[in-house]
């Protein structure tokens, strides 16, 4: 089939747009990785562009050596494990009944959820609250007030509702209750979107450093992202070069902006590393859970 001319403009005017929206979002990670392992000169003078100029790995050896890293990555790799865990089990909890079409009140409980994501209680109510739990500055404190998000339930309960009701009948008359039916034939035919949204609640953890601000005291509670805006923001490049013992070496005429960059790539190389496995099921589990009503 012959294509039209506009066709044909349209197809290069999309090639052209979807090239250069990637190299827009391509070039500053690229400039990030290639000022951290550039000539301190080059990066101070803004030569270093998207490929490095003098290769240089001394802000890198600094920053591993640096404690506070590794405490920050202990921390968030078990705010992250731990509260996507919590995360889905509450999401789940929450979606499975609410697309049951015999599940009495439905239509209200559905309304109470969605109600949450256009008012809530504000900052300091919530820090109140925290309070008098008894939360603050502890580990708790990261991964319990974030347990569930009412977007993504609402995605997982779509999800939900588009598996037919037949596998659930046959499940009944095998002789599943509800538990069973959701563990032995909903969760198994859900992965796409388990994934999906799996990754959406890690990234979020991985990159959580608001309440950390908000609610943690002890830095030996602190996310490598805390640090990570610590260093930053409040220039703390010195610390880094002190606490790596690298003080009379060629560490200490390190520029702050080298080591502010090896410490972003440091912070964000685990989480770009595990999203290449699961890329596969975001298109399928997101669209899947928003298409079907």
């Amino acid at each position: 089939m012959k294509k039209s001319s506009s066709r044909i403009a349209f197809e290069w005017f999309n090639a052209v747009f979807l090239v250069a929206l990637c190299v827009v979002m391509l070039y500053p990670f690229l400039n990030v990785v290639a000022s951290s392992v550039s000539n301190n000169s080059a990066v101070s003078r803004g030569r270093v562009t998207f490929y490095p100029i003098g290769f240089n790995l001394e802000a890198y050896k600094a920053v591993v050596r640096y404690q506070h890293i590794w405490t920050g990555y202990k921390n968030t790799i078990l705010y992250t494990v731990v509260g996507t865990a919590i995360n889905l089990i509450m999401t789940i909890a929450g979606a499975y009944p609410l697309s049951r079409k015999q599940f009495y009140g439905r239509g209200v409980f559905t309304f109470i959820v969605a109600f949450t994501m256009f008012f809530g209680g504000g900052l300091i109510p919530t820090y109140l609250v925290i309070n008098a739990y008894g939360l603050l500055d502890t580990f708790w404190v990261m991964v319990i007030p974030g347990a569930i998000s009412t977007y993504n339930m609402i995605i997982m309960r779509t999800f939900f509702q588009g598996i037919p009701v037949e596998l659930e009948e046959a499940a009944t008359i095998d002789g599943c209750n509800d538990i069973q039916t959701l563990w032995k034939v909903i969760l198994p035919l859900s992965t796409a979107s388990l994934m999906t949204i799996g990754m959406f609640y890690a990234v979020g953890h991985w990159n959580a450093w608001f309440n950390a601000v908000i609610y943690l005291r002890d830095s030996g509670r602190f996310p490598v992202q805390l640090w990570l805006r610590t260093i930053v923001l409040q220039n703390q490049v010195r610390d880094i070069v002190e606490g790596s013992g690298a003080v009379d070496t060629e560490a200490e005429n390190l520029v702050a902006d080298t080591i502010k960059f090896a410490v972003i790539v440091v912070a964000v190389l685990p989480i770009l590393c595990v999203y290449p496995f699961v890329q596969k099921y975001f298109v399928k589990g997101v669209m899947i859970g928003s298409v079907k009503g």
